[in-house]
């Protein structure tokens, strides 16, 4: 099988000078899993290379190859096409800087175990990864994209410094930053940038805004507070292209993001940021990993991911306030389809809201989802750093309008934001925070929803009354004072009474704690005592319920 490919002689030494190669074929000789940083950093596989000619041990794969490794695709003699590849020069403290070969997408041609080391490869010699003299300023992301910047210096950022010849430094991919490097920098495009927000606690106040940068081998997010908002906020602009080097790289906060990278980066007094004026066809606009509408059901809660869907219906803005603040909100539901067939709710919030038109049944991308529970289903909401695009001119957007126009306009569809259990009304699964921002409770009609909290405190002050015994009445009964009971809602008289509890809890989640009265049943569960055992056990030490 192995004689069916011929191995690019002579190709290593194009690539890492900084050459363009198509399509090369190449044979992996040995794996080397990289140890991390931290426990939450994932895996990093290094590889040693052959082109049949020269061999190299300075290649990487990138995470989203990891798999290819893991489960055995990739391993010792595996011959492989590189369809897609960025170069990277390392800093080398005391050392000359080394180039490494980044691969970003490849195919497995032929297998390890039916394989063998093909030729006599030899060491490329560390001259021959100098640049060649016809090496161009910019290549393309299938050969390096290891594009020139000026070199920058926190301490002289001056005009001078800024527009110093773009020969000075190489730019390296974001797919390789991490916090173990202290100079790099990268040309990136930003595809994203929020608004500005402000917050104010117990430890102060101030303000922030992020954005998503996004090259040819990844995505970062990066974020600004303070000061720096002020400085860099109107130098920004989407879908531009800027050099950007010394911000802070820390683990991302994987609750706020979706993006596809361990790190994120936060700008300091000393970050730089300069506009690329060349023109960047290589750098997409923007990168999304879609999941299938059928496929959110079995995505855990909390989840950020990427979304495309038609927007089936759509109910009209709702609006209420806010309890803790008094702030004016507003909702708007959509039933998004696809062509799994399966339907998925996804709230819309403010401006995004009121202004949303359904009329024309609109495609939607949405990256970076929230997805959340409702009432046994699976649902879609979104936050301050969710992007939405109506109607996008991307592939996947025209295959699923030609497809609901087609067929999906007509076909009934299973929707997964449905109770699982038979019967009864919708019930939200929604988190503290929500209860209190929404006022629930506070209107007309009661509210119903579901939250998942722990019992801080169970308040026992006249947790319990003698009721009516009757079985479906739970009114409490006056002494008569001769032995018997009296229950106005009945207008009865009986000889007997039952024990019924009624008590408050404080229950907390992440997002913050309230209070919640507790009847009979749900008391006893909480309690793990019938009403009338904790009854009786007050008739003989009044003290029987707090203990």
């Amino acid at each position: 099988m192995a004689d069916k490919y011929q191995l690019s002689e002579g190709s290593l030494r194009v690539i890492m000078s900084g050459g363009k190669v198509e399509d090369a074929i190449m044979q992996v000789l040995g794996t080397k899993r990289i140890a991390s940083g931290s426990s939450s950093d994932k895996e990093r596989y290094r590889l040693l290379l052959s082109d049949g000619k020269y061999l190299i041990s300075f290649a990487m794969l990138t995470t989203q190859n990891n798999d290819k490794i893991v489960n055995g695709e990739l391993s010792d003699n595996s011959i492989i096409k590189i369809k897609k590849y960025i170069t990277s020069v390392i800093n080398n403290v005391g050392k000359a800087n080394k180039r490494v070969l980044v691969i970003l997408e490849m195919e497995t041609l032929v297998p390890g175990h039916k394989s063998s080391k093909i030729g006599s490869p030899e060491q490329l010699p560390e001259d021959d990864s100098e640049p060649l003299p016809s090496e161009t300023k910019n290549n393309t992301v299938s050969s390096s994209t290891s594009s020139t910047v000026p070199h920058v210096n926190g301490s002289h950022r001056n005009d001078t410094d800024v527009n110093m010849s773009m020969q000075d430094q190489l730019t390296h991919p974001i797919s390789s930053l991490s916090p173990y490097q202290n100079k790099w920098v990268i040309k990136a495009r930003v595809s994203n940038k929020s608004s500005i927000r402000t917050w104010s606690n117990s430890r102060g106040e101030g303000k922030l805004f992020n954005m998503d940068l996004i090259d040819e081998s990844g995505e970062i997010r990066a974020t600004a507070f303070r000061d720096l908002v002020d400085k860099f906020y109107d130098l920004i602009e989407v879908d531009k292209v800027y050099y950007i080097s010394k911000c802070q790289l820390k683990i991302a906060n994987k609750q706020f993001s979706n993006l596809n990278n361990d790190y994120e980066m936060t700008f300091t007094p000393d970050t730089i940021v300069q506009e690329c004026h060349d023109v960047v066809d290589s750098i997409p606009q923007t990168r999304y990993d879609f999941i299938s509408i059928d496929k959110i059901a079995h995505i855990e809660v909390d989840t950020m991911i990427d979304v495309i869907g038609v927007c089936k219906s759509a109910s009209d803005v709702q609006m209420f306030q806010a309890r803790s603040t008094g702030r004016d909100l507003k909702k708007r539901e959509l039933t998004l389809v696809d062509q799994s067939n399966n339907s998925i709710a996804l709230t819309l919030w403010g401006t995004e809201a009121e202004t949303f038109d359904s009329a024309s049944q609109p495609v939607i991308v949405i990256k970076g989802a929230r997805v959340s529970q409702f009432g046994g289903g699976k649902t879609l909401s979104t936050n301050a750093s969710t992007v939405i695009k109506i109607n996008p001119d991307i592939p996947e957007a025209h295959r699923l309008r030609g497809w609901f126009d087609n067929e999906g306009i007509s076909k009934t569809t299973v929707n997964i934001s449905a109770r699982s259990e038979g019967g009864g009304s919708q019930t939200q699964w929604i988190n503290v925070k929500d209860v209190q921002e929404m006022g629930m409770g506070q209107g007309d009609k009661g509210d119903y929803f579901q939250v998942v909290g722990t019992i801080l405190l169970y308040r026992s002050e006249n947790g319990i009354y003698k009721a009516c015994p009757k079985e479906d009445c739970k009114k409490k009964v006056a002494d008569q004072g001769n032995g018997m009971y009296r229950c106005d809602k009945c207008n009865r008289e009986y000889p007997n009474f039952k024990y019924l509890l009624l008590g408050s809890a404080n229950i907390a989640d992440w997002s913050g704690n309230i209070w919640l009265s507790l009847f009979s049943s749900e008391a006893e569960k909480v309690l793990g005592m019938s009403s009338q055992a904790v009854g009786e056990a007050i008739e003989n030490d009044s003290q029987a319920l707090v203990e």
